[in-house]
């Protein structure tokens, strides 16, 4: 009888074109609790990926036909199976063999003949590595924060959705995730990145095309070559913002937090736009009802809306 409480099994992928490699590896996998699948070729692994999704790769570099490098970077290329860590197997020991693996986005690189226990260990690792670094980024787009990731040279590693498409619309239709950040961004995000590591932290406006401007913000590292930026788009609300602050006498965080109320945001969402939380919204929303003399947010829009009105 089957136990509805039984934990998940690992899917581990192993694409090599020896017979012998496979049988090998799909043994070791099974004894370790894991559910291996089997590819003899590039080609027939990303076949397999359109229907399945393997929790982690083993990739042969040196396979006939399309090698592993080719492989894993069309593995890479696709958003599906961009998030799934690649860990090549092969007997090519040379530091440039090392360095191709890891720029075609392998996570890894064992070489043969194969230590199980070491290997074994490798793949726990960056199993429980991926689960982190997609439960947070999960999370991250559920939320709808407007974030990015990127390496040290400011190329794009991931995106939200939001940002993805708030980039998008800078962009004109630009598919980010597929063709990465313009190379004038990357360079300019590269710099930020650069200052912070001189203890220079800050923000950095960025003019796209004489037509939106995007502001990004230094968030944090992932590691030492994974970097957080917050993107935020400028139009005309500085001064819309202006015009409450001055009329109604405001603080520029309390004309924010009125404008958005005056667009019908919530003050959750409100939150998410300003980047603070919801308490701290829910104090400047009070300040403002009392020095607008009013009791509820219908009244507050009617007021901000009127002077907004008058100036378009």
């Amino acid at each position: 009888m089957m136990n509805g409480d039984a934990p998940r099994r690992d899917i581990v992928l192993v694409v090599d074109d020896s017979p012998e490699s496979l049988g090998f590896l799909t043994a070791a996998l099974e004894r370790a609790g894991m559910t291996a699948l089997v590819s003899i070729d590039g080609a027939t692994a990303l076949d397999l990926l359109k229907n399945i999704t393997p929790d982690i790769i083993l990739l042969d570099a040196a396979m006939p036909g399309m090698d592993g490098f080719e492989t894993c970077r069309k593995m890479k290329a696709n958003k599906d199976t961009a998030h799934i860590p690649v860990v090549f197997m092969t007997g090519l020991s040379e530091t440039q063999h090392v360095v191709e693996g890891l720029k075609a986005g392998g996570v890894d690189y064992v070489t043969k003949p194969i230590v199980l226990d070491e290997l074994m260990a490798r793949i726990r690792v960056h199993l429980a590595n991926a689960r982190v670094a997609h439960g947070t980024r999960s999370a991250l787009d559920a939320t709808g924060r407007f974030l990015i990731a990127t390496d040290d040279d400011g190329r794009l590693i991931w995106s939200t959705l939001q940002a993805e498409k708030l980039l998008r619309t800078a962009f004109i239709g630009r598919d980010v995730r597929r063709d990465g950040l313009p190379e004038a961004l990357s360079r300019q995000l590269a710099s930020v990145i650069a200052s912070v590591r001189q203890h220079h932290m800050g923000t950095q406006e960025i003019s796209i095309a004489d037509r939106s401007k995007l502001k990004t913000a230094y968030v944090g590292s992932v590691d030492s070559n994974e970097h957080l930026f917050r993107l935020t788009e400028e139009s005309n609300d500085q001064q819309d913002e202006l015009l409450l602050r001055q009329q109604f006498a405001l603080t520029q965080r309390e004309s924010e937090v009125l404008l958005w109320l005056a667009r019908g945001k919530s003050n959750r969402d409100i939150a998410e736009i300003l980047g603070i939380s919801p308490r701290t919204v829910n104090k400047h929303v009070e300040q403002v009802f009392s020095k607008l003399d009013v009791e509820n947010r219908a009244s507050a829009t009617a007021h901000a809306t009127k002077i907004l009105a008058m100036h378009v």
